[in-house]
């Protein structure tokens, strides 16, 4: 067949249509039309070269032209036919040309945006659960599980692990006893959790002056009225060995000094200029010196005596250390707290969840706050003339003091009364069945005090009534053996809450933090409480809200170590890696 007679037709058709169709449709029908006349080529390359109508007959050779002269008489006539064609032609390869480059662009475009998507997803996966400060507001992350009344969010307990234990292994570097600067001895005061501080201060500080560190003295407090060796408490070979690689430790003065008494009593051997939450210079510049000079320093007093911030951070890390790892009770301590947690769990005869809840609401604590309680006539006249005996200088003439009481109140200054810690847990949603241990001294007001508390959660022990009074007599010797009882029976709990502040309160906290954070800690928010315990118009259900809503995230959930913040409430940031 002729080639021009398809094309002959393909014009016919094109001027028939051309008012009814559009350019683009009248080229698919030529470009259709004209593949015709190609359809006989032996070879799909041959085909696709010799049915294009814009290839130049200048371009092929000779012996192409003596093959393709039909075919090249075809285009010819076509382009002279039809030259009106040719820049729809051309116009539509270069519309084809654009938009490969935009379906290019756009394909790019897709796969960065995926990129960015995937690695995000990828990250956020990976980015550990961390609440952030915003002022005084505590944001933490959305989780998808549903709350719990007794354990924290799993994921907040499998983004960090605890990271100042000993390294297994490594080399010491410290020198033998006779090659340190010096001695240096502290006198622990206070109560249990406050020696324990003082402690875990006196290793970082031996540690900053490269000292020898004499076994510390557990001073007998005023209150406490109790004389407690530090072997009567803890466990000294695990305390020594496990710092070994740190520290160097003895059990007592050298016998070198033989004048021991000068070390209590002579203002020589004393350094008593150091100021509360002194920084690590301090020590190196001022202390140090004299302990060169004298080879044995007392350092008194020792409650607060070395700061956070101001401090290298393996110098907190070691800090951490001596509290979670090397600060062990006697064994004995250990054997009847677990009996006691192992009690409280199985009260109903079946394993069950419990809650501990420190109780400060002693006739001390609540004199010393200067707060203000419900209470008769007789005992608010009672309390006034304790404060003024106790406080003098505090209560000058007592006229101060409401005025007084109420801005402590307002700025959640004030111990919880056992009747307002019974709402406040109720409203959060714990049942009347919930099995609770109380750690607390003689509370100020006794049974008619702690009334609203047992008759909302009945299930309310102490350790009296868990325990034999046998079993406890053996304790009875050394009161910090009692408190310590306390301590790790609490710190054993599915929740501890908390009333008021101190180191008790606080070092459970952070321990607590340090075990996983999966334990509940709660913290009442007591400022904000106090509004809604206030507000008269206020009912059940708006109140219970408000206190759920307000706790959510005061829990002992995974915060940063913020500034001026000490580090046995919080111990994440310096003693903590990502898991």
């Amino acid at each position: 067949m002729d080639c021009d007679e398809p094309l002959q037709q393909s014009k016919k058709r094109f001027t028939q249509n051309s008012g009814s169709h559009s350019p683009k449709r009248a080229m698919a029908e030529l470009r259709h039309s004209s593949s015709i006349g190609a359809r006989s080529s032996s070879s799909p390359m041959k085909r696709d070269e010799d049915s294009s109508p814009l290839i130049s007959d200048t371009q092929s050779d000779d012996d192409a032209r003596g093959r393709h002269v039909h075919k090249d008489r075809g285009d010819r006539s076509f382009c002279s036919y039809f030259h009106s064609l040719c820049p729809f032609l051309n116009e539509d390869v270069r519309v084809s040309t654009q938009s490969s480059r935009i379906s290019i662009f756009l394909l790019v475009f897709v796969v960065l945006v995926a990129s960015i998507s995937i690695f995000s997803v990828v990250r956020r996966l990976n980015t550990p659960y961390l609440c952030r400060k915003d002022g005084i507001v505590l944001h933490c992350p959305q989780v998808k599980e549903s709350p719990s009344l007794w354990e924290n969010p799993l994921s907040a307990t499998t983004s960090w692990k605890p990271c100042a234990e000993r390294r297994d292994g490594g080399l010491s570097d410290v020198p033998p006893e006779n090659e340190t600067n010096g001695y240096i001895f502290i006198h622990a005061e206070g109560g249990l959790n406050q020696q324990r501080i003082a402690i875990c201060n006196a290793v970082a500080v031996a540690k900053i002056m490269n000292a020898t560190l004499i076994l510390p003295v557990l001073k007998q407090d005023q209150i406490w009225k109790d004389k407690t060796n530090f072997e009567d408490i803890f466990d000294v070979d695990h305390f020594i060995d496990y710092l070994k690689d740190d520290v160097r430790i003895v059990r007592d003065i050298p016998e070198w000094f033989t004048d021991k008494t000068e070390l209590f009593t002579s203002i020589r051997r004393t350094v008593k200029n150091i100021p509360k939450y002194a920084p690590a210079q301090f020590y190196i510049d001022n202390v140090l010196p004299r302990v060169k000079e004298k080879k044995i320093m007392a350092l008194k007093p020792f409650v607060d005596r070395l700061g956070y911030d101001n401090v290298p951070s393996e110098i907190n890390r070691l800090r951490c250390r001596v509290n979670y790892h090397a600060l062990k009770f006697l064994p004995e301590i250990e054997q009847m707290a677990d009996l006691l947690a192992a009690r409280m769990r199985n009260r109903t005869g079946g394993s069950n969840p419990y809650m501990a809840l420190h109780l400060r609401f002693e006739k001390g604590m609540v004199g010393l706050s200067f707060c203000d309680f419900v209470a008769t006539r007789e005992e608010k006249a009672s309390m006034a003339e304790y404060r003024k005996k106790e406080w003098p200088r505090r209560y000058k003439n007592g006229s101060h003091l409401w005025q007084l009481a109420l801005q402590k109140r307002k700025e959640g200054r004030c111990p919880l009364e056992p009747g307002e810690v019974a709402v406040i847990l109720r409203a959060m949603g714990y049942p009347k069945e919930t099995q609770i241990y109380v750690a607390s001294g003689q509370v100020y007001g006794g049974q008619n005090r702690m009334a609203p508390l047992r008759n909302m959660f009945p299930n309310l022990v102490t350790k009296q009534e868990l325990a034999t009074k046998e079993e406890l007599d053996k304790f009875r010797k050394h009161v910090t053996s009692l408190a310590a009882l306390d301590f790790l029976v609490c710190l054993k709990s599915d929740v501890f809450v908390m009333t008021h502040g101190g180191n008790f309160a606080k070092l459970i906290i952070g321990a607590r933090r340090y075990m996983g954070h999966r334990q509940k800690s709660i913290k009442p928010d007591k400022g904000l409480m106090s509004k809604s315990f206030g507000d008269p118009y206020m009912g059940w259900a708006t109140f219970a809200e408000d206190v759920i809503v307000t706790h959510q995230t005061r829990t002992g959930l995974p915060e940063e170590t913020f500034p001026n913040y000490d580090l046995w409430e919080n111990p994440l940031t310096p003693c903590m890696c990502k898991a």
